[in-house]
């Protein structure tokens, strides 16, 4: 691969990247993610439940976010609390948290 080409897959990556952020609202996300605290601990990443692993979503790459959050809606990922989480929530919701966890600081 030829460093011009390299440049511009780097380039056309980083504006995907900014578009995807674009698609949620952070202020919305921040919002919606009160029932996330409990469990991920967000912001701070503090288990409020030790006795299971529970990951750390702040951070998070955007669209894994996404992708997580709609494949526990439909049942795709299996967890019932976070099944029960994601069907509630609408497209534009679940581009809100991702937008807000993504752009945390672990």
């Amino acid at each position: 691969m030829t460093r011009s080409l390299l440049l511009a897959s780097l380039l056309a990556a980083s504006a995907l990247a900014s578009t995807a952020y674009a698609a949620g609202d952070k202020e919305a996300g921040r919002l919606k993610t009160y029932t996330c605290h409990g469990c991920h601990g967000v912001p701070g990443y503090t288990n409020a439940y030790p006795n299971y692993h529970v990951p750390l979503i702040a951070g998070q790459n955007y669209d894994y976010l996404v992708a997580a959050l709609k494949s526990y809606q439909t049942g795709e990922r299996d967890h019932p609390t976070m099944r029960a989480q994601g069907e509630s929530l609408s497209a534009q919701d679940i581009k809100d948290i991702a937008a807000y966890l993504a752009g945390l600081t672990p």
